[in-house]
């Protein structure tokens, strides 16, 4: 079975939307890039990334962390 685990990011930091209200995010990390590579040191060959920000506002501002 292959695992792939999602990062969502909203204004550059980790979060996590509760019923896709914006309003009412957690911030779980402020660095999407240390959170993927942990990732990639468990073993993770695949990582949903969501440009948050982009999803709403229809302009993709994350993507230079995604690029990374």
């Amino acid at each position: 079975m292959l695992l792939i685990p999602a990062i969502d990011i909203f204004n550059k930091e980790c979060v996590r939307l509760r019923q896709g209200n914006y309003s009412q995010k957690t911030v779980f990390d402020k660095n999407p890039i240390e959170i993927a590579q942990r990732w990639v040191d468990e073993g993770a060959q695949r990582i949903h990334l969501v440009d948050l920000n982009g999803a709403k506002d229809g302009v993709a501002t994350n993507y230079k962390i995604i690029e990374k």
